[in-house]
């Protein structure tokens, strides 16, 4: 799971039953019937998945002689060994002026290190049979691999040079940075890309999470060698280190694989402090073009992870527009109305920030309409909240589709297992997410819709000027 979008990066949707994982639906004639049967087989499934994935897997905390610790469920039926870990600070920790560094960094790892250039490096992952690759995100620089058990030294022993001696060499760096500023260049004639990087300026002013990861034209063009191996040194250390691995391996082998790969890490992070921010809510934004579709998006106040009332404002979300077929949004908005093909809503978690966002898109001669509509659902929802019955089968959902969305695959595991890491949710988490699902009352669900959803939201559209209504 990519951690982030391009609009607004979600560290939470690796909790629910995650919408960005493609989730589609019928047109009106078909939805019902359709509907049905989803709702049908789900229960079944459902009912079996959650008991036999949580007996099924059993997290090991492993720590290792040099002090690194990682989550391990170990899985000998394939011998395929998958690592997913995570340095906090991502692209927050740019440098002004050099906006796109953390992201051109993790282009380049896999471009050369130690004694082995670019081609070398490249050949020697090609033999071990492995998959490497790093992203940046807004809060974290996230690293990845797969590798078949029998081929662990090898692929381990290139993990290891990538992590503590990237190379950086010139034309590797030349090479990865004309491929970012091409999509930049790309990107300036899309009016959605020009419309979500005015969105982010409007909504977080001079915050760090208002700038492109990618970086721009002038920025990247400014970033050195120097300054990469500088941010490596940096944001490279132990005390930021997240690490989970699923797969064929056990847990003293795990141990010396983890101080091989990390152990001579520097013990401190050096990064830039970050302040919280809130969302500069209350505004309209139009973004005129002359396009068939509008695009609209609204941002209403998020919750953090930590926060008491987190799960009341998940049931509530997914009431209101995070589940397939059956929320309150889809329902008005395509099911009865016909006026999009998709509409949904996503709790956006970030360390500094959070939101509520809901997005679809219409005829943009049905854009106004398709707002108001929007804007009725959401007031409904806020001064009502969901009834007993939908709080119940939401419920339901999303106890038995988390096995379905986060334990599907060793990576899908291994991502799941880092990012529970990083918001300090213990190692018995996926064994008491139901119980703290199924405790909610509706009455708190109804105080976190009041809560959330009585501001006035910040609002985008991206098309043809607004007719009035």
């Amino acid at each position: 799971m990519s951690l982030h979008s391009a609009v607004l990066p979600s560290r939470l949707m690796r909790h629910l039953p995650s919408p960005t994982r493609g989730e589609g639906g019928a047109w009106r004639g078909e939805g019902k019937a359709l509907r049905t049967f989803t709702t049908l087989f789900l229960a079944i499934l459902f009912l079996v998945l959650p008991a036999l994935a949580a007996r099924a897997m059993d997290i090991q905390q492993v720590t290792s002689s040099k002090g690194i610790n990682a989550w391990l469920v170990e899985d000998h039926s394939i011998p395929i060994i998958a690592i997913r870990f995570v340095f906090d600070g991502g692209s927050t920790q740019d440098p002004a002026g050099k906006e796109g560094l953390v992201n051109l960094m993790t282009g380049l790892f896999d471009e050369g290190a130690g004694d082995l250039d670019s081609e070398a490096f490249q050949t020697r992952l090609d033999d071990a049979g492995a998959e490497m690759g790093f992203d940046a995100a807004r809060d974290g620089t996230y690293g990845t691999m797969r590798m078949l058990a029998e081929q662990k030294d090898a692929a381990f022993d290139l993990l290891r040079l990538a992590v503590n001696n990237p190379r950086f060499d010139q034309a590797p760096i030349d090479r990865i940075r004309s491929q970012i500023l091409s999509g930049i260049i790309a990107s300036e004639r899309d009016p959605n890309t020009v419309a979500q990087t005015k969105w982010l300026r409007a909504i977080y002013g001079d915050h760090p999470y208002s700038r492109p990861d990618q970086g721009t034209k002038d920025s990247i063009a400014t970033i050195t060698a120097a300054d990469l191996a500088a941010f490596h040194k940096a944001n490279f250390a132990r005390n930021g280190l997240h690490v989970a691995v699923v797969g064929d391996i056990d847990a003293a082998t795990l141990k010396q694989k983890l101080d091989d790969v990390f152990g001579d890490l520097p013990e401190k992070q050096l990064l830039r402090p970050v302040a919280d921010t809130e969302l500069k809510l209350g505004q309209q934004l139009e973004v005129d073009y002359d396009l068939p579709q509008t695009s609209l998006q609204f941002a209403y106040p998020g919750v953090k992870r930590d926060a008491p009332d987190f799960f009341p404002a998940v049931l509530m979300n997914q009431i209101l527009g995070g589940g397939t077929f059956t929320s309150r949004l889809y329902d008005e908005v395509r099911e009865k109305r016909g006026l999009a093909y998709s509409v949904d809503s996503n709790l956006v978690d970030h360390q500094h920030s959070n939101a509520l966002i809901i997005t679809t898109a219409t005829r943009s001669d049905r854009a106004a309409e398709t707002l108001g509509i929007v804007k009725d659902v959401v007031r409904k929802m806020a001064e009502e909240g969901p009834t007993e019955a939908e709080l119940d089968a939401t419920k339901k959902y999303m106890v038995g589709s988390y096995a379905i969305s986060n334990l599907d695959s060793s990576s899908a595991i291994a991502s799941t297992l880092v990012e529970l890491q990083l918001d300090n949710l213990g190692i018995d988490y996926v064994q008491r997410r139901s119980a703290l699902i199924n405790g909610v009352t509706l009455d708190q669900v109804k105080a976190a819709a009041k809560k959330l959803l009585t501001a006035a939201p910040a609002i985008m559209s991206i098309g043809p000027k607004l007719e009035a209504k």
